[in-house]
Parts: C-alpha cells; sequence; structure tokens
C-alpha cells in the first residue's frame, strides 16, 4: 500500500498530513520528517525536483555495498540500512537528511516506524529537527533488536534444556543450524546500525546535544554484539553436545555388532568343523553327537557373555 506522512510543525505541535500539494503550498522549514512508504516512481521524482535530493531505488539500496551504506555532503546525510521483519526477512530503509528534514525511503510497514510516531505524539517539544527523528527511530530500531536477541536467547534455552541423547537426530540439527542462521543474521543487522552510528557521531552535521544520545546508542548496539556473540558460543557448545551424541549413539551399534560377532565367532568355528565330514571323527556316528555340538555352542556363548560382563563391557 502506498503512503506519504509528512510531519509539520504547527502551534507548538507536530501535525501529519498526506498531501502531496500541502508540501509545496507550505514553507519548507516549517517541515521535520517526510515518510514515504512503497510509493510510486513519480511521487518520487515530483519530491527529487522540488526537495533537490535524490532518492534511491530499493533495488539500488540492496545492492549497496556495505562500506558505501553512509554517505555525508556539505549539506546532506545519506544513510542506507537493512530493518529486519519478524520473519528476518530484510527490509532496506534509506534515510535522507537535508536542511534539518528526515525524508524516509522504504517499502514495507516497519514497527519502528510506528512506535516512533507515537513518541513524536507523546512529547513533540524534544523533536526541532529531522536528526532528532532519526536518531529517535535508530534508537527505536535497537529496542526491536534487543527483543529479537532476547526471543533467541529464549529459543536456545528451551533447545538447551530439551537436547538429550534420545532426541539426537537431523530435526535436532536442523533446529541448531536455523538458530545459528537468526543469529547471524541479528549480527549483521545490529552491525549495519553500529557503523551508521558511529559515522554519525563524527558528522559536523548531526546538532552537538544528540551526542550524548548517539553515545548511549553505541554501548546499547555493543552491549548487544557481546550477548549475540555469547548466543554463538552456546550454539557451538549446543553442536558439539549434539556430535557427542550421535558419537555415542554410533559408538553403541558399533559395540553391539562388534559383541554379537564375538559371540558367535566360537559356535560358527564349532559348526565349521563339525561340518568338514571326516570319516574318521568319533562323532559322526555317535548317538548324541549333535545334541553335544549344539550343546558346545551355548556353552561357549555363554562362556564369552560371562566374561564380557566381568569385564563390564556389556
Amino acid at each position: 500500500m502506498s503512503e506519504v506522512k509528512l510531519f509539520y510543525h504547527k502551534d507548538n505541535a507536530i501535525r501529519m498530513s498526506r498531501s502531496i500539494e500541502f508540501l509545496k503550498t507550505t514553507p519548507i522549514k516549517n517541515f521535520l520528517w517526510i515518510d514515504l512508504n512503497n510509493v510510486d516512481e513519480e511521487i518520487e521524482n515530483e519530491l527529487e525536483d522540488y526537495l533537490k535530493i535524490y532518492i534511491q531505488e530499493e533495488e539500488e539500496m540492496v545492492e549497496i555495498e556495505m562500506s558505501s551504506r553512509y554517505m555525508e555532503t556539505a549539506d546532506s546525510l545519506v544513510v542506507n540500512s537493512n530493518f529486519l521483519l519478524s520473519n528476518f526477512e530484510r527490509e532496506p530503509v534509506s534515510f535522507i537528511l537535508k536542511n534539518n528534514i528526515l525524508i524516509t525511503v522504504r517499502g514495507e510497514d516497519l514497527t519502528s516506524f510506528h512506535e516512533t510516531i507515537k513518541k513524536i505524539s507523546a512529547n513533540p517539544k524534544t523533536y526541532p529537527t529531522g536528526y532528532h527523528v532519526f536518531v529517535a527511530i535508530l534508537e527505536t530500531r535497537v529496542e526491536i533488536d534487543a527483543d529479537m536477541v532476547e526471543d533467541m536467547t529464549q529459543e536456545i534455552t528451551t533447545l538447551s534444556n530439551s537436547i538429550s541423547i534420545q532426541e539426537a537426530d537431523e530435526e535436532l540439527l536442523m533446529e541448531i543450524k536455523n538458530l545459528q542462521e537468526k543469529t547471524m543474521m541479528l549480527r549483521e543487522n545490529i552491525i549495519d546500525k553500529q557503523r551508521a552510528v558511529s559515522s554519525m557521531l563524527k558528522s559536523e552535521l548531526m546538532p552537538k546535544e544528540l551526542h550524548g544520545r548517539i553515545t548511549i546508542l553505541i554501548k546499547d548496539i555493543n552491549s548487544l554484539l557481546e550477548h549475540i556473540r555469547f548466543s554463538f558460543d552456546r550454539l557451538d557448545y549446543l553442536q558439539d553436545t549434539f556430535l557427542g551424541f550421535v558419537n555415542i549413539e554410533q559408538n553403541k551399534i558399533i559395540k553391539m555388532f562388534t559383541v554379537i560377532s564375538v559371540i558367535f565367532m566360537p559356535p560358527t568355528l564349532i559348526a565349521s568343523i563339525y561340518g568338514m565330514n571326516f570319516g574318521d571323527m568319533p562323532e559322526l556316528k555317535w548317538e548324541y553327537g549333535y545334541v553335544f555340538s549344539i550343546g558346545l555352542m551355548i556353552f561357549a556363548v555363554a562362556v564369552i557373555l560371562i566374561y564380557f560382563k566381568k569385564k563390564k563391557w556389556l
């Protein structure tokens, strides 16, 4: 669904309009934030001409190099970042800051944007410029990332508590692998934010009053990265535990076949001897020869089993 939201200052409050024509008839200095959600190319071109900016296409935002996600000119900042959806799909978002106005370009509804709008409505005086809105969006996004990391930790804990030698199967290994991939995506997403926020702290365009909040934001991001590193270690440990259980099961199977082979070696030898059919074998014409050979086989098996049990091999 295509949606344009124009946030502007009026009567000591922040109001919202959805009309591009309203943008053209209102002094540009009144505007705070222009949010473009899945808008048509025609609207983007119209805004580019009016605001004298360049709005990247979604394909460009996806393909842009990690090292080029932050760009700064004499009067503007451009930050491209991926926001993770609840299903762990990446949604590219472009932030353009010029003349104290924030322009955001995205293709999906994002929780961090809805929550930021609530914050702006609740306390409009703390958002005098688009830079303040931008920092608020990143703060909200990091809070959501923290919730995702916490949910991931709970999943890992649940998996860790349920893992046992009886559950060591392919499905469990795939579950560990999926959690590793999700954790890796979370890490990449947060490192993406870390680079952008660190660059913002060095920018001459960023208001000095925001430096304290940005510093705290960097600390929060570093804390999340430490937590994710711990989750990686736990998943590695679970994987090693799983492989250990698999080895135990394999060893049990090998041990069982080895014992069976050893148990049946003497009876096989006895049966082979009596199957030679030499004429001078006394048991061939003995009335109890057959019973004797069977009994000898059973006796050999019993002796081996008793010996194995005494050695605690069984």
